[in-house]
């Protein structure tokens, strides 16, 4: 049988109007680098075109698939049931903005190639380039909840927030098997277990471009990011990162053509 080499992972919360610019230049993108790929786009309960977009580029770009659910249940759900439906070696998920260019998977497929379980993209570093910064406003809040992070989560790691991040297939499968955490904090949990699992974590940096149509709230989503890492520690705490049953989604839910 022949084996799938990477998987995209697209999170997509109505995104009708930037798919259909981005989800064209990422297919290039892939295509351009790898001759086995597929594209899974997880349309997480949008109410505008995203799915009709996304279909009708999927008939004729046969890598790419549709997954679809009803009900909007945040970007943390919609990456983990992209995951589980994933058939690649390696697999990555980025955001549908493409904040940060395709091409930077050179990056990270050579830390995994140079022994990592997970590489993650980073805008902390030397290797890192700010193209379009974040308001000020944003840059210090997240500082203020990395700080939080790696004194509650994952010591050590820069960035967690960053939508760009690759593994070996089986170990994200193995990861998002575990996690619970369905909104914009799941990244952090992901690297918590990965940790707790003693796999190894290469933090690269890669180059992003702020969107200004970013969809986190500085507040509401500040406050329950905040309380999901007190949540983690929980779940930890209680024994409960054991084997989880993945998300449900129709996995026949791949666009037919």
């Amino acid at each position: 049988m022949h084996k799938t080499f990477i998987s995209v992972i697209v999170p997509a919360f109505n995104e009708e109007k930037r798919l259909s610019e981005t989800l064209p230049r990422l297919w290039r993108s892939v295509n351009r680098r790898f001759s086995s790929f597929e594209i899974i786009v997880v349309d997480d309960g949008s109410t505008d075109g995203t799915g009709k977009i996304v279909r009708e580029f999927a008939d004729s770009h046969p890598q790419v698939f549709l997954l679809r659910y009803e009900n909007n249940q945040g970007k943390g759900y919609a990456v983990r049931t992209g995951v589980m439906a994933a058939i690649g070696e390696y697999i990555l998920f980025c955001d549908a903005d493409l904040s940060t260019p395709f091409r930077e998977i050179d990056k990270l497929m050579k830390a995994l190639e140079d022994g990592g379980d997970i590489a993650i993209g980073s805008r902390v570093g030397k290797e890192s380039k700010i193209l379009k910064r974040q308001p000020i406003y944003r840059v210090l809040m997240g500082k203020t909840f990395n700080k939080l992070v790696q004194l509650l989560a994952v010591p050590g790691i820069k960035d967690t927030q960053c939508g760009f991040k690759c593994f070996r297939g089986a170990v994200a499968r193995e990861l998002f098997k575990s996690c619970r955490i369905d909104g914009f904090s799941f990244d952090v949990e992901l690297l918590f277990i990965g940790r707790q699992k003693g796999m190894k974590i290469e933090e690269v940096g890669v180059l992003w471009k702020n969107d200004l149509q970013s969809r986190v709230h500085p507040v509401f989503h500040s406050l329950q990011m905040l309380k999901d890492l007190f949540l983690i520690r929980w779940y930890w705490l209680s024994g409960c990162y054991g084997p989880v049953m993945a998300p449900y989604c129709d996995f026949s839910r791949r666009h037919q053509r």
